[in-house]
């Protein structure tokens, strides 16, 4: 079996995860629910209620499928309406230089794979033309879905990043609240 060497580390993997870097430690438990919301939106917006780590994707005037999510922990978390300006599988990941200052033992660049913190699925969220460098996104630390833990990014499990990226569509509404 092929060896390869990722962030100093000897990974042994069948050839088909070394082509494709495509197999995460786990997609973790899907959480989608569908409910009922307090106030009608368009079909196919996004509202992310930061407080209660939840993430509602329209699929109706009042009612939403709901996803459990991790976000931004304290002085990382903020508000407002972007776009989803692009999607990626298996997004490799460059870390931002505003995180790379906090944490210089960063690599620059994460491939796709088991150790990407991006996991399975990358949701871009742009304001206007301008990448906001906060994304949507699976996650190889599934015990992070659900608290307050990132940099600003909302992660969910990589079986409800694969679902939410399967339903939403770029151009669509992102409201974080």
């Amino acid at each position: 079996m092929p060896a390869v060497l990722l962030l100093g580390a000897l990974v042994i993997a069948p050839p088909a995860v070394m082509a494709g870097g495509t197999v995460p430690r786990t997609l973790g438990p899907k959480t989608s629910t569908v409910v009922s919301i307090g106030k009608a939106y368009p079909a196919g917006t996004i509202v992310v209620a930061s407080q209660a780590r939840t993430l509602d994707l329209v699929i109706s005037g009042k009612r939403a499928i709901r996803y459990r999510i991790g976000v931004g922990r304290d002085g990382f978390r903020w508000s407002g309406v972007v776009k989803v300006g692009r999607k990626a599988e298996w997004p490799d990941w460059r870390p931002p230089a505003e995180m790379k200052a906090r944490a210089p033992e960063l690599p620059e660049l994460v491939p796709p794979g088991p150790f990407n913190p991006l996991g399975a699925r990358g949701i871009y969220l742009y304001r206007g033309k301008a990448d906001t460098l906060y994304r949507i996104h699976g996650t190889n630390e599934q015990s992070t879905v659900g608290q307050f833990a990132s940099s600003g990014c909302f992660r969910m499990s990589n079986a409800d990043i694969i679902d939410l990226y399967e339903r939403v569509r770029v151009g669509a509404t992102v409201i974080v609240e």
